[in-house]
């Protein structure tokens, strides 16, 4: 039998914690932060990007019985755009 997994406490959190600082350095570690807050950001634009063209090809699909033949990329949102340009600068 596989036992249950429980959520890490606080000495679990703590001890990742060092673990990270070792491994990355105190340095890198607000960099590191600002990439994955970047990346989650842009995880969550395309999502609702995919999110907003599914209700709207469900309100399409009422209004008319014929699809259209070719589907359009999802439109960058401003947010989505700024991020990668951040993160183009900090790369390059």
């Amino acid at each position: 039998m596989i036992p249950m997994l429980e959520m890490p406490g606080a000495p679990e959190l703590i001890l990742i914690l060092v673990v990270v600082v070792f491994l990355f350095g105190a340095a890198k570690l607000p960099d590191l932060a600002r990439g994955t807050g970047q990346a989650l950001r842009i995880f969550k634009a395309e999502t609702k990007g995919l999110m907003d063209d599914e209700s709207e090809k469900e309100k399409g699909s009422k209004k008319s019985s014929t699809a259209p033949a070719a589907e359009l990329p999802a439109q960058r949102t401003e947010e989505t755009t700024q991020a990668e340009r951040d993160t183009d600068q900090q790369h390059g």
